[in-house]
């Protein structure tokens, strides 16, 4: 990804911003592929909890053009955006460097930042109904006109972080489901607590088949709620699909599910 590197243009005719993710240890910044709008996914920096966000900034004044302005800074920011108030997210992470004083931009310059062990213990997340993003903001303000800001995004990502399921023996999930004396099915899964790198086993039984089956399939879904009690709204997002039968089972049939 070249030291994922992001250039913006477009800033009128006055300037150019470029930034570029560095690790403090020098080794390549990891990048996580995220998913976008329908099938198009995006490449971002990634980082964990307590990671150092460092890279290099460059601004460029178009050529033969002096840019007049107020101080350059960069910011990392931490929101929350909910569906119903977009255009207006709650920063719970704020900080930010001072990159230059007040002054002229008559030719490129470059500036390098650092952010040392920042605590992003959230991970970020772009649901139905809220996202959670961290992102860097680099401003030239201006004392008339329009200040030039562009942001650029990062991902969290806190894997290790997460506790691994209670010691011991969990209990299965058991449920059924059917149709009065026509289908009778039961689905069982080995624990009811899974760890994200864990892997799903469990067995779907036939015990009453009276009607004609196709296929089966199953589907992992991703359940948001916000707010609580009467207030409380829900929706439901399917993340993957397995088809798991095709043909007509019998009755005592079992399929395994992993």
């Amino acid at each position: 990804m070249k030291g994922l590197k992001e250039r913006f243009g477009g800033l009128g005719t006055s300037a150019t911003v470029q930034l570029e993710f560095r690790r403090a240890d020098r080794k390549p910044v990891k990048a996580a592929s995220i998913k976008g709008k329908g099938s198009e996914t995006e490449q971002l920096p990634l980082y964990t909890n307590k990671d150092s966000v460092v890279g290099e900034i460059r601004v460029a004044n178009t050529p033969g053009k002096k840019v007049e302005h107020q101080g350059i800074k960069v910011q990392l920011l931490g929101q929350i955006e909910l569906k119903t108030e977009r255009g207006s997210p709650n920063d719970f992470l704020a900080l930010v460097r001072d990159l230059a004083p007040p002054g002229d931009l008559t030719s490129l310059q470059t500036y390098s930042f650092e952010f040392n062990d920042v605590e992003m213990q959230y991970d970020s997340y772009r649901g139905l109904q809220v996202r959670l993003r961290y992102l860097l903001r680099v401003t030239v303000t201006r004392s008339y006109g329009t200040s030039i800001v562009k942001e650029f995004p990062f991902w969290i990502r806190n894997t290790e972080d997460v506790p691994p399921p209670p010691p011991g023996p969990q209990p299965p999930i058991k449920m059924e489901v059917g149709i009065e004396e026509c289908l009778h099915i039961e689905f069982e899964y080995d624990k009811n607590k899974y760890h994200m790198k864990d892997t799903v086993v469990g067995k779907i039984y036939f015990l009453l088949v009276r009607i004609k089956l196709k296929h089966m399939e199953i589907e992992v879904r991703r359940r948001e709620t916000i707010g609580s009690g009467s207030h409380a709204r829900n929706e439901n997002e399917t993340l993957a699909k397995y088809e798991i039968m095709d043909g007509a089972p019998v009755r005592g049939e079992s399929i395994p599910i992993r």
